[in-house]
């Protein structure tokens, strides 16, 4: 029973976990969000004599 409740509780609480992050991120936008960002050739938006 205990063990129920605490994989229950660890299931729950990384999805809320990963809910939360998942909306941060898309708060910040498509490119200031992207682990690539600095090595992303495809610009987003920035022309290219500021990159």
């Amino acid at each position: 029973m205990v063990a129920s409740i605490v994989i229950g509780t660890a299931i729950f609480g990384y999805a809320a976990w990963a809910m939360v992050k998942f909306i941060n991120k898309s708060k910040k936008g498509k490119c200031a969000a992207c682990d690539l960002k600095k090595s992303c050739s495809s610009g987003c938006g920035i022309p290219s004599e500021m990159k």
